[in-house]
């Protein structure tokens, strides 16, 4: 799941991104509305981490500018103030939620689950195809013979093609969401990570593999009998 951070404060931004890649997330990070607002032209973000009080343009701005846009991408405002009358303003504007700085990392963390949730089909934690779950919480990889903890990237990759079975997701899209533009890494990195998981798929004895579409991308898809090998 990829996030836009838009926050000024350079240490606070540095920490929280800290925070969300140890939690599974991509992270694209920005220091102004006016470049928040850049990002976001790309519809590539699960959601939005949006401080409110930023250079060049302001939170509740960028926010009204998305709705105006009908852009729907869930919104979590930071504030430093504890005024209620901009937390008010900011939900009319049609934020999901609000927090009012300092706020603990674990509420963060589950404020962004909670906004993110609604805009995804599985609401369970244990994500599901055949006989493999994808653990949201643990980010283990597992089948009825054993379980494996996957690294961010890995997990980040399982997630999207098990959000998404049967179609091809190409891997531009795969880098983008995963690496993001800012990336200094090459886009066959996507090849080498899909080998990684097809390698644990198998010593899980899964009963899903990922093909390969060439020239297209990537798709997840249960094993049959009269499926051919890759």
């Amino acid at each position: 799941m990829r996030l836009l951070l838009a926050e000024d404060e350079r240490s606070l931004s540095k920490a929280l991104v800290t925070i969300l890649e140890h939690s599974n997330y991509s992270v694209d990070a920005v220091y102004d509305g006016e470049e928040a607002l850049d990002y976001l032209e790309a519809d590539n973000y699960d959601g939005l981490i949006l401080d409110i009080m930023m250079p060049k343009m302001d939170g509740l701005t960028v926010l009204r500018k998305l709705r105006e846009a009908r852009n729907n991408i869930p919104v979590l405002l930071l504030t430093a103030k504890s005024e209620i009358d901009d937390k008010v303003e900011g939900l009319d504007l049609g934020a999901n939620d609000y927090l009012t700085k300092p706020f603990d990392p674990k509420e963060l963390l589950a404020r962004i689950r909670a906004m993110t949730r609604s805009n995804t089909e599985q609401f369970d934690s244990v994500l599901k195809m055949g006989n493999v779950t994808l653990d949201s919480t643990t980010y283990e990889l597992g089948t009825p013979d054993g379980s494996i903890k996957l690294s961010n990237k890995e997990y980040q990759i399982m997630e999207l093609l098990i959000n998404n079975p049967g179609h091809v997701i190409s891997t531009d899209r795969l880098f983008d969401k995963i690496w993001g533009y800012d990336s200094d890494a090459e886009v066959n990195i996507v090849w080498v990570y899909i080998s990684y998981l097809r390698k644990k798929l198998t010593g899980l004895n899964a009963n899903i593999r990922i093909k390969a579409t060439r020239n297209v991308g990537y798709s997840l898809e249960e094993i049959t009998e009269t499926a051919d090998a890759e």
